[in-house]
């Protein structure tokens, strides 16, 4: 193994070791932070400066997209006018290792005095910030994964590890569900699969219909031309079948020469997989998935076909 991948290891091992070091750290004022935050009338306000700075932008990031709104400030932009932002409805959350950071510390008594809550989540329970915050959030870690113990490699790990620990008990206390997410991450993956329903991206055109009576050797050309792999049997307007490639290629092992002039009704499937026009694509996939099929009919409630939706539908 080379030096750099053991080197690599090394610091990763510490790391996770400085993650896990936080668990008996955990206690009541932890429970108070959430429960604060949790009543909070405002906003998170998270603050640091250098390292922690890039951490605290990031806690109020994942808390900001879990239902709980937050934003980063720079502590240097507070003595300049910033201050106005905060108010007694907010929570500050102030995010200092040494907990003696000179900029944090210089209007910790602005706050204190127009009464708001102070966060102080440190290295060092016996820090000015630790003593003078309304709680405290001990993130203490024995050394850092820097081979020269001096760049902020696990305490930063940590650090980032309490936000997220915070992040998930509010998620767990707002009763935050997969569909809330949704709603702030409206252009992602996971917000389309929740929010986009079947009828937003079913095809409907130039639907490969036929008759269940029709012979597979003009099924075969129906399917062909629809471009999706399958034929829907249709009889009085409501769907009566699915014939896909799949059946065909068994129907031809199986008929050999007989296939061209068999109906299709004897080869399809009289009970296609059929779903709402409202069901959401992630339900769609999810059912994809379990039954092992490339696409599903839409239909009303008396079964009349409005559309297909298959895998790449799903995807658009």
């Amino acid at each position: 193994m080379s030096q750099y991948r053991e080197i690599a290891i090394k610091c990763l091992q510490d790391e996770a070791k400085a993650v896990l070091s936080l668990v008996p750290l955990l206690d009541d004022n932890f429970d108070a932070v959430v429960d604060l935050i949790l009543h909070c009338k405002g906003k998170v306000i998270l603050t640091g400066v250098g390292k922690s700075g890039h951490i605290g932008a990031k806690i109020a990031a994942t808390l900001s997209s879990t239902g709980t709104p937050a934003f980063y400030i720079n502590p240097l932009d507070v003595f300049h006018g910033d201050l106005g932002v905060m108010t007694p409805d907010d929570v500050v959350l102030a995010i200092s290792n040494s907990g003696q950071t000179d900029e944090l510390l210089r209007f910790v008594p602005s706050l204190i005095e127009r009464g708001i809550p102070l966060v102080g989540m440190t290295g060092n329970p016996d820090s000015l910030l630790a003593k003078n915050a309304t709680y405290h959030i001990n993130v203490y870690v024995s050394q850092e994964a820097c081979p020269l113990n001096l760049a902020p490699t696990s305490s930063t790990t940590a650090t980032l590890a309490m936000g997220d620990a915070l992040a998930c008990a509010l998620m767990e206390a707002r009763h935050f569900k997969e569909r809330d997410f949704a709603r702030f991450h409206p252009g992602g993956t996971l917000g389309r699969r929740l929010l986009v329903r079947a009828q937003d991206v079913m095809r409907t055109d130039d639907l490969p219909v036929i008759d269940p009576q029709m012979r597979l050797g003009e099924a075969i050309i129906k399917i062909s031309i629809g471009k999706l792999g399958l034929a829907v049997a249709v009889v009085n307007g409501k769907v009566a079948g699915l014939i896909t490639d799949g059946d065909i290629r068994r129907a031809t092992e199986r008929l050999q020469e007989r296939f061209f002039n068999v109906p299709v009704s004897e080869v399809m499937t009289s009970s296609p997989v059929c779903v709402s026009p409202e069901m959401k694509i992630g339900a769609i996939l999810s059912l994809l998935n379990e039954r092992q099929i490339h696409a599903v009919l839409v239909v009303d409630k008396d079964k009349h076909l409005l559309g297909v939706v298959d895998n790449f539908r799903c995807m658009m």
